[in-house]
């Protein structure tokens, strides 16, 4: 069965949030981490892990990533609070 992942990752700041999703979440984050990524991430230095959550359904993960993005950063922080309250780079946790 397929692992489909949506996601939040920060600069080191922890100021700038940015969602997405992946069907392999080490690769994905590697790719932030390591500036393969061009785009938001790479201009922003998004490279820390700090919220995600795993689903076997692409088109349930496409759907939270949309609805994620048109949520305040009120609730972003909110939901990655609820899992990582210290904002530890979880990237570690998943090698």
């Amino acid at each position: 069965m397929n692992k489909y992942y949506v996601y939040i990752v920060t600069n080191k700041s922890n100021k700038v949030l940015y969602i997405g999703v992946t069907n392999n979440l080490i690769r994905r984050i590697y790719e932030h981490r390591n500036g393969l990524l061009d785009g938001f991430t790479k201009k922003y230095k998004c490279t820390k892990l700090v919220w995600f959550e795993e689903t076997n359904s692409i088109y349930s993960a496409i759907e939270k990533e949309k609805q994620m993005k048109k949520w305040k950063r009120e609730y972003k922080v909110n939901l990655i609070n609820s899992m990582n309250p210290n904002w530890i780079d979880l990237y570690e946790k998943l090698l």
